[in-house]
């Protein structure tokens, strides 16, 4: 049985944290798979709150760095859930870094990535997801856009899948 229908604000994660030596590249920047590994973690924790149940990642769109994170930064990841369909979730990731020397700058845009995820059971099968509810308009567009991103994942796994039959 599906739960209750929830807001998007009702399971908003963020998470913060320093980077340090251990995170970085030989010239002092932080490694990107690192900066993804906490992109996951961060929209794994969102969607996993909004079901009430654990959830595993099933796609990642592209992710473009568009700036270096350095060691000492502050590294933010805020995730929300945008789209829900009847056994997965898209959860949209938003990286921003504040430089530790920069306390009262901006925060830089480094990343935005959207992910889907699907919720399990004890038997790793999937489980209903609860139906969102959109609370503004940006959250229309944030579910329109996702309906997007939704079509052209399916659409290029059908064509790769029809090449592929070819032969």
């Amino acid at each position: 049985m599906t739960a209750e229908p929830k807001p998007a604000s009702y399971s908003r994660v963020t998470l913060a944290r320093i980077m340090d030596d251990g995170d970085a590249n030989l010239l002092g920047n932080v490694h990107g798979g690192v900066i993804m590994k906490t992109v996951d973690d961060t929209g794994g924790a969102c969607a996993a709150r909004h079901c009430r149940e654990p959830a595993v990642t099933v796609a990642m769109d592209e992710m473009v760095f568009q700036e270096p994170v350095r060691v000492g930064d502050i590294l933010t990841t805020r995730a929300m859930v945008n789209w829900v369909g009847s056994t997965s979730l898209e959860v949209g990731v938003r990286v921003t870094a504040q430089r530790w020397d920069d306390a009262g700058e901006e925060e830089h845009h480094v990343a935005s990535a959207y992910l889907v995820f699907v919720p399990v059971g004890a038997d790793e099968r999937p489980l209903p997801v609860p139906e969102l509810i959109l609370e503004s308009e940006e959250g229309h567009r944030r579910w329109r856009e996702a309906e997007i991103r939704r079509e052209h994942r399916l659409a290029k796994r059908a064509e790769i899948r029809a090449w592929r039959a070819q032969g």
